[in-house]
């Protein structure tokens, strides 16, 4: 047997290569790894030994040969390809260890020049890569270091490689390639090119929205069914995923996620990690129905479930604290579908043992940052339409006290201001038309998804009274401007004496003289939360 083994990142390959050498494999390689392989004493011989062709061009010229490809391409059960390979004087290669020119992180740098990013486009690696992933039914070619270990593995166990293990990493290769060329794609296409500033040193200016998609999703799982019975679904993840996020985590207990439960599950998470303090949201078809802050675990639970107990029936509730014996004891006596945390203690988990459906998620808290990805958040969101894609930047934005503008005569005050920062917060997780009454770190009524913001409002009003909570005092958020202030009418009828909102509305100065005639006060925050 001969393995040909030419890779950028050099992780595992010494290790790879003593252990295929013990087993008797002849080992070819190429420039750095060769020099290395033969710096740890192994016996190895270059390529350019192999074809007799130097390598050439600052090594952009040295594996696409037919001593290589041929070599890889061949099948064994076919005659006349034997018969060629003997009449040019071509010997098989049997395994191929291939990573390629490191791209995507070469572009990920700051000040990425145009000529480096070209020159970090591998070439012969992803030639070598195609040739033996087609010919898996006589190659097995290793494309992440991650596989070198079962491949030993297998080889010593049985001295060869199954059907199933070579199909499989043929499969892996591909994937590799379709990911590689995707992200070149994505660059290329993103590059505002200017001609006038080409030079070695030039560093394009990039759209950031490129001239081709190519998402890249590795499926997670397969799940039972779709939003519906009739359809089908599976999970994916980025091929990257920010840690932190919903993907990252890892379920402890209970039955299958479903469709449903993973995106209500992503709504709690991503609302409940944007709090600093600790924090419980509960989300009931994808709104939250409470939302509390409190001094632990267990006080912002039981805040969070006064708002809307009937709704929070059969909910997904999310901590980002970690969920102790005292939390535990509250939630397990209501039904809960999915329960997520950052941890839980041990005398927690046993008091959900007995609860065999409930779903147990532990999912780590993003480290935080400057950027989506320290948060843990997507950069980007997606939505299909009819045969087409939109693509937006996620909403990101986080609201500072500094950012609010007091339009009315009447000043909140310093405890308004905080509860109209949380109230904010929320209001950009509800779907629109969102309208938030909040009062001391907990949710009192939620109005959400309503086709009239009129309505949004008395829908709020109509859950607090129900769950018996008193909206006198309260503060509200608006996800985006009163139109009319009719809607304003109806939250400070309810009770409210202070609101948030957007502005920007042709009727602005109504809606204003409307707040100052209540005696309410009235902030603007110059950004909405449309959810949609």
């Amino acid at each position: 047997m001969r393995a040909l083994l030419s890779v950028s990142d050099k992780t595992g390959i010494v290790e790879l290569a003593q252990a295929l050498q013990g087993l008797g494999v002849a080992l070819i390689s190429t420039g750095g790894t060769a020099k290395l392989l033969a710096e740890k004493g192994l016996p190895v011989t270059e390529v350019a030994e192999v074809t007799h062709f130097p390598e050439m061009l600052d090594g952009r010229v040295k594996t696409l040969h037919p001593k290589v490809h041929g070599g890889l391409l061949a099948r064994r059960d076919v005659p006349e390809h034997m018969a060629a390979l003997i009449a040019h004087g071509i010997e098989t290669i049997d395994i191929l260890v291939v990573n390629l020119y490191p791209f995507e992180a070469t572009v990920a740098k700051a000040g990425c020049t145009l000529a480096d990013a070209i020159e970090n486009i591998d070439i012969g690696g992803p030639a070598m890569v195609r040739s033996a992933a087609k010919n898996w039914k006589d190659v097995a070619v290793l494309t992440d270091a991650a596989q070198y270990a079962g491949v030993i593995a297998e080889l010593k166990a049985n001295g060869k490689l199954s059907d199933k293990t070579r199909f499989g990493l043929s499969v892996a290769a591909f994937n590799r390639i379709a990911q590689y060329d995707g992200a070149i794609s994505d660059y290329l296409s993103s590059v505002t090119f200017e001609e006038e500033k080409l030079s070695e040193s030039y560093v394009p200016a990039r759209n950031l929205f490129p001239g081709q998609s190519n998402g890249q999703f590795i499926k997670v799982q397969d799940l039972r069914y779709g939003e519906n019975s009739h359809q089908q679904a599976a999970l994916y993840r980025d091929l990257y995923p920010a840690p932190g996020s919903l993907v990252t985590g890892v379920q402890l207990q209970g039955k299958e996620l479903s469709y449903n439960n993973i995106a209500d599950a992503d709504a709690a998470w991503e609302c409940v990690k944007s709090f600093e303090v600790p924090a419980c949201v509960i989300v009931k078809h994808a709104n939250p129905c409470g939302v509390a802050v409190g001094k632990d675990a267990h006080e912002a639970y039981a805040k969070a479930f006064q708002t809307d107990p009937t709704s929070a029936f059969g909910g997904i509730i999310a901590f980002n604290r970690t969920v102790d014996k005292a939390a535990a004891e509250a939630v397990v006596k209501q039904f809960v579908e999915v329960l997520m945390a950052p941890d839980f203690t041990a005398e927690a988990l046993e008091i959900f043992k007995p609860k065999v459906n409930v779903r147990l998620m532990k999912i780590a808290l993003p480290a935080g940052g400057a950027s989506a990805w320290d948060q843990g958040r997507n950069a980007m969101d997606a939505k299909r339409v009819g045969s087409g894609l939109l693509l937006q930047t996620a909403d990101n934005h986080e609201l500072a006290l500094a950012d609010l503008k007091v339009v009315t005569v009447k000043q909140p005050t310093p405890e308004e201001l905080q509860d109209l920062l949380f109230a904010w917060k929320v209001a950009k997780y509800v779907k629109s038309n969102a309208i938030v009454f909040c009062k001391n770190g907990m949710t009192m009524g939620v109005g959400a998804g309503q086709m009239s913001r009129l309505d949004s409002a008395r829908i709020a009003s109509i859950k607090a009274e129900a769950a018996k909570l008193s909206l006198q005092g309260t503060v509200v958020a608006s996800d985006a401007f009163f139109p009319f202030r009719d809607g304003l009418d109806v939250v400070v009828d309810a009770g409210a004496t202070c609101v948030a909102q957007p502005g920007g509305s042709m009727r602005d100065q109504e809606v204003i003289d409307a707040a100052n005639e209540r005696g309410v006060a009235m902030v603007f925050t110059g950004v909405r939360h449309f959810r949609h």
